[in-house]
């Protein structure tokens, strides 16, 4: 047995065909990403809302990340095109 086909600390993804960090992990999502996809999976089998908040405050830290990248880019472009 494979370390993806077991699980140490509970049996909250067992049900899924696919666990959580082998999609992740296959999809090449990053850190922020990887814990929505996580929390948003177990949330019935184990914490619950808290589960869910966890989850939106990854989506709010994710959502900041994206503007300041966003404005970050823009910013780089601007003086780009001052030369």
């Amino acid at each position: 047995m494979g370390a993806f086909d077991s699980q140490v600390g509970g049996n909250h993804y067992k049900s899924f065909k696919i666990q959580p960090v082998e999609f992740i992990h296959i999809n090449g999502l990053g850190y922020i990403a990887g814990n929505i996809i996580k929390y948003v999976c177990r949330y019935k089998s184990k914490n619950g809302i808290e589960d869910l908040r966890k989850a939106r405050h990854y989506i709010d830290m994710l959502i900041e990340s994206e503007l300041k990248e966003e404005a970050f880019a823009r910013n780089r472009s601007v003086g780009d095109n001052d030369e």
